[in-house]
């Protein structure tokens, strides 16, 4: 079975999870043919080892703490704090607190 996404025009929730949180999966609200766009759950200590996109992105924290490393250099995120990386920058990710974050990937560069 397909999981759904959001379509054109459909209005989705990226509030906070709140009590929720404990419970939630990561989950991608929006797969298009340049755009996707991912919520990560993420536990405390949960670790994202280093890794690359194939286009740039956008991360959002949405709820709790994490470290979020380029190519080696931490910077702490706290809810409502965003960042921008271009494509190919490697980067990884740590959760200090329970926490939740929108993953943005521009994906045109990669159809060339």
């Amino acid at each position: 079975m397909a999981i759904p996404h959001a379509a054109p025009g459909e209005v989705f929730d990226i509030r906070p999870l709140g009590t929720a949180l404990k419970n939630a999966k990561t989950i991608t609200l929006i797969r298009a043919s340049q755009l996707e766009v991912i919520r990560m759950v993420l536990p405390a200590g949960k670790r994202v080892p280093e890794h690359r996109a194939p286009g740039e992105i956008t991360v959002l924290c949405v709820e709790g703490v994490i470290r979020f490393f380029i190519d080696g250099d931490a910077r702490t995120m706290h809810a409502g704090d965003m960042l921008l990386l271009n494509t190919g920058e490697a980067h990884a990710l740590e959760a200090l607190d329970d926490a939740s974050i929108i993953v943005t990937i521009h994906l045109a560069h990669s159809n060339q």
